[in-house]
C-alpha cells in the first residue's frame, strides 16, 4: 500500500475540486461551458483588452493546476492574463518541482486553444520595503532567482519586462494597511525599473497609490492575485467579478498590451467602479451613454422625461453637480447597466418662454478620476418654454 504524505493528499483534493467546478455546473443537470463578454465599449481607436496579471497556482502558493487559469480566464471574458508565481515562495515544493517557468508552459496550450493571450510572468517575493513586486512579458523566469531584490528587478528590466508594485497597502506588510512610499521605492521609481502600481488587488483599493500614479505617471493596475479556484473567490452568481486591468491597444496582441502598459494607456474595472485618467473615463461613459429626447418642450411647471440608455455593464452613479437655472433635476440617479432610464425635468417657472440650450451637470461617483473625485459629465437639453395656460 503506497502512503501518502498530509501535503500531497490535500494537493490532490484542490485538483479535483478544481477540475470538478470547471466540469460540473451548479444544477447538475450537463456540462455547460459558456464565456460571459464584458460590455466595456472600446474608445479612442483603441480596443479595450480585459486583463488580470497576476494570479497564483500550486507552482507557488496558489491552490489550482496551471491548466485550470486559461478556461477560467476564458469564461469571464478576459483577453488575457499573466501567472505570476512567486520566486521566493513555493508551498508546495514537496509535491510540485519549484520549475519558475513551468506553469507558464503548462497553461499556455489551453489559453492558446481558447484564444487567449498569455504573458509569462514571475512575483518578486521580498519583505517590506520593497514588497511584492510584479513583472510581465518575461524571458527566462529563472533569471530573476537572486538573493538581492534589485539585481532580481534589473534581471527582469534587462528582459524588457514591465514591472509592477502589487498591492501597496497589503495588511501583511503595511502597518494598519496604509501604503506608504519608502526609500527603496523612490530608488526603482527613479532608475525606470517601477513602470505602474496596483491601485486595486483582489477586493481592496489603495486611495494612496491612486494618487502616486496620477502624480508620478505611473500606470493603473488591479489584478484579482487569485490564489484559489476563481469560483471560490467571486459570486459570480450575484453579478461579482474579479479585478482587472483594462488595457487599451492598439490591436488585439501581446506586444499591442505591452506598448499600452508602458504608454500608461490603462483604467481599472473594480466591483461596479472604474478608475482611471479621466480621458479615457470620459470616453467609456460617452461611448456607453445614449440620449434619447433631448429637444424639449416645457410649460409652465410642468414635467418632461429624457430617456438616457446606457449599453455598457457598470452602472453609473450620478449626483447632480449643482443646480441648473431654469429647471430641477433629480439630486441622484442611477443609469443601470443594459437599461434606458428617464431623466425627469421640471420647470421652474410658470412664465418664462423662449427657447434654451440647459446644461445639466452631474458627477459619476463609480468612475473615479482621483481618489474621492468622480468624473464630471454634462448632458445638453435643447428646451422651448411655454407660459403655463391660466385657469
Amino acid at each position: 500500500m503506497k502512503i501518502f504524505s498530509f501535503g500531497k493528499r490535500f494537493l490532490s483534493m484542490f485538483i479535483i475540486i478544481s477540475l470538478l467546478i470547471l466540469i460540473v455546473p451548479a444544477d447538475g443537470d450537463c456540462q455547460i461551458r459558456v464565456r460571459s463578454e464584458i460590455e466595456i465599449p472600446d474608445i479612442l481607436g483603441f480596443l479595450t483588452l480585459k486583463c488580470d496579471f497576476h494570479m497564483h497556482t500550486v507552482f507557488s502558493d496558489g491552490r489550482v493546476w496551471p491548466t485550470i487559469r486559461p478556461e477560467e480566464i476564458w469564461r469571464e471574458g478576459l483577453d488575457a492574463f499573466s501567472i505570476t508565481e512567486h520566486i521566493e515562495n513555493h508551498r508546495y515544493r514537496d509535491d510540485v518541482k519549484t520549475n519558475l517557468n513551468r506553469s507558464y508552459e503548462l497553461a499556455k496550450p489551453g489559453a492558446e486553444a481558447l484564444e487567449i493571450m498569455i504573458i509569462k510572468g514571475a512575483e518578486i517575493t521580498r519583505k517590506m520595503p520593497p514588497g511584492h513586486i510584479n513583472a510581465v512579458f518575461l524571458k527566462d523566469i529563472d533569471k530573476l532567482r537572486t538573493e538581492e531584490y534589485k539585481d532580481a528587478v534589473k534581471a527582469a528590466v534587462d528582459q524588457g519586462a514591465f514591472v509592477f508594485w502589487n498591492h501597496p497597502g497589503w495588511t501583511g506588510q503595511q502597518p494598519e494597511g496604509k501604503s506608504i512610499w519608502y526609500q527603496e521605492h523612490t530608488e526603482l521609481y527613479e532608475r525606470g525599473w517601477m513602470h505602474g502600481i496596483e491601485i486595486v488587488n483582489q477586493y481592496d483599493y489603495y486611495p494612496r497609490a491612486h494618487k502616486w500614479c496620477l502624480d508620478k505617471k505611473l500606470t493603473m493596475m488591479a489584478n484579482s492575485d487569485s490564489h484559489d479556484p476563481i469560483n471560490f473567490e467571486y459570486n459570480f452568481h450575484n453579478g461579482e467579478h474579479r479585478a482587472m486591468t483594462l488595457v487599451f491597444a492598439k490591436e488585439r496582441t501581446i506586444e499591442a498590451i505591452k506598448e499600452a502598459l508602458f504608454s500608461r494607456r490603462t483604467a481599472v474595472y473594480y466591483k461596479n467602479m472604474l478608475i482611471g485618467e479621466e480621458k479615457y473615463l470620459r470616453e467609456i461613459f460617452n461611448e456607453s451613454v445614449e440620449v434619447d429626447g433631448a429637444d424639449v418642450t416645457i410649460k409652465g411647471k410642468s414635467r418632461v422625461y429624457i430617456q438616457i440608455h446606457n449599453r455598457s455593464e457598470v452602472s453609473f452613479e450620478l449626483e447632480a453637480d449643482g443646480e441648473v437655472k431654469d429647471v430641477s433635476i433629480p439630486k441622484n440617479i442611477i443609469l443601470y447597466a443594459g437599461k434606458t432610464v428617464l431623466l425627469d425635468i421640471q420647470g421652474k417657472s410658470e412664465k418664462l418662454t423662449g427657447r434654451e440650450k440647459i446644461h445639466i451637470p452631474y458627477k459619476v461617483k463609480n468612475l473615479l478620476i482621483a481618489p474621492d473625485e468622480g468624473l464630471p459629465v454634462e448632458f445638453k437639453i435643447d428646451a422651448t418654454f411655454i407660459p403655463a395656460e391660466k385657469k
